[in-house]
């Protein structure tokens, strides 16, 4: 009897399979393309800038650039991926064709990226239609969050300088619409900045926010019922305003900067108006109180805007800093909501720490790094993301329930993407035979029936 030598099975290999897919479970990001219309909306989009004998169309290959991303792709070059499995992804363009179009649209100014972006809103609509009950516009409001990246870049890249955490790279300003407990969420609008640019400069949240509301439905692109969050960089008079401008009336939860004006006025706030913050379920927050701050600390600043402070035991290790009072870590936000209550208030700004959650998943989804030396071509690459973004979004939105919906683009990748298959041919059908072993096979094959009871776009 042989005696083995370590702990795992010693297995043959060779490399003469066939009929073989691997990363078959992206058959639901592929579907989900089909079902909402994505590549044909891209197509008409980008039909411009399609060269009258070209084989490939732009809009397939963005398309087939989003999907490389969506399943862990960081450059160009992998999207060699979709290329060994024509049989699920069709004809892939080769390498120096995807250069070439990433180099056109990157140098038709702005007109690209409007095609782009108009194509995704379209679609957008679309996906929150198909989502019904689901979709992040079904309860109150709709939330948007704005927040910053930092991106490394290890190279002289243009538009790369030096960052505020003393690193090298890039500063984009990003904003996610919020999908709820329930979810997880998409984003809107990425506005690519250089290193050093400033965290609170108005002008770029204020881009950002209008990028942010084009991508929305008609119907939330001004009105209460659309929510914008940011932290304190956002916290500035030149971007509140433009929040309250007469006509736009957009609902705003914004963090604000401690002054040592509002810090003087949080000194002589009486216990007796201090109330208990609260949790997601209800309960007590322990340790955390909230309390309404009113005077002349509102003067200059717009009409039924509200300035709510936070007082909170610090973690154990965590510094006190000097606007802190009495042992407490101080925070403090506006809000124009004007029917509820002040800890009911600060908890929903306190659910904007989502963004990080969705600033995590995009770094896990091509922006750890810009890999194109170009700011207009790393401009195209930031779509490209949100493409890859927003699939992985509407995927689980459409198709997953329960806990799966919560699932980052890591464990979509690790449980349903990477799943192994055989693909069979009968008469003029194909079939793609999952592995029956696999934990998550019934999870990829009730998401595509769901998928399947969609109806196709037009």
């Amino acid at each position: 009897m042989t005696q083995p030598i370590g702990s795992y099975p010693r297995v043959c290999v060779r490399g003469d399979g066939r009929q073989v897919v691997s990363q078959a479970g992206s058959v639901l990001l592929v579907e989900t393309v089909r079902k909402t219309g994505l590549d044909r909306a891209l197509s008409a989009a980008l039909a411009p800038w399609r060269k009258p004998r070209a084989v490939h169309d732009p809009g397939k290959v963005l398309v087939d650039l989003a999907l490389a991303v969506a399943l862990g792709g960081d450059c160009l070059a992998d999207i060699a991926l979709l290329r060994a499995e024509p049989a699920v992804f069709g004809p892939v363009a080769s390498d120096p064709t995807v250069s070439r179009l990433i180099d056109t649209l990157a140098a038709s100014d702005e007109k690209a990226l409007t095609a782009i972006r108009t194509a995704r809103s379209d679609i957008r609509k679309r996906v929150w239609e198909l989502a019904g009950d689901r979709a992040p516009d079904a309860g109150e409001q709709v939330i948007v969050d704005l927040d910053g990246v930092l991106v490394v870049a290890h190279s002289d890249k243009q538009g790369a300088a030096a960052t505020w955490k003393k690193t090298y790279g890039h500063h984009p300003l990003m904003a996610f619409v919020d999908h709820g407990p329930g979810g997880t969420g998409e984003p809107v609008a990425a506005l690519l900045r250089p290193g050093n640019a400033g965290s609170n400069t108005a002008a770029d949240h204020i881009t950002t926010a209008r990028l942010a509301l084009a991508q929305l439905p008609k119907k939330h692109r001004r009105g209460r019922r659309t929510l914008i969050r940011c932290d304190s960089a956002g916290g500035t008079h030149a971007f509140v305003n433009w929040l309250a401008q007469r006509g736009r009336w957009l609902s705003y939860s914004v963090g604000m900067v401690i002054t040592e004006a509002i810090h003087h006025h949080v000194l002589k706030i009486p216990a007796s108006a201090w109330t208990a913050a609260v949790e997601t379920g209800g309960e007590i927050r322990d340790g955390a109180w909230v309390a309404e701050l009113t005077g002349s600390l509102l003067d200059g600043w717009p009409k039924g805007m509200r300035l709510i402070v936070r007082k909170e035991r610090p973690h154990p290790g965590a510094q006190l800093r000097i606007t802190d009072a009495d042992g407490h870590r101080i925070t403090c936000f506006a809000t124009n909501t004007a029917d509820r209550p002040i800890a009911e208030l600060e908890l929903r700004h306190r659910l904007r720490a989502r963004a990080e959650d969705r600033i995590r998943a995009a770094r896990a989804t091509g922006l750890r790094n810009l890999p194109l030396h170009g700011t207009a071509q790393n401009t195209v690459w930031l779509e490209i993301v949100q493409l890859a973004l927003d699939l992985l979004a509407w995927m689980p939105l459409l198709a997953l329930t329960g806990q799966a919906r919560l699932w980052e683009p890591r464990r979509l990748r690790l449980r349903l993407f990477s799943a192994a298959g055989q693909l069979v041919t009968t008469g003029r059908r194909r079939i793609l035979r999952l592995a029956a072993h696999w934990l998550w096979t019934g999870e990829i094959t009730g998401a595509l029936e769901r998928l399947a009871l969609l109806p196709n776009p037009g």
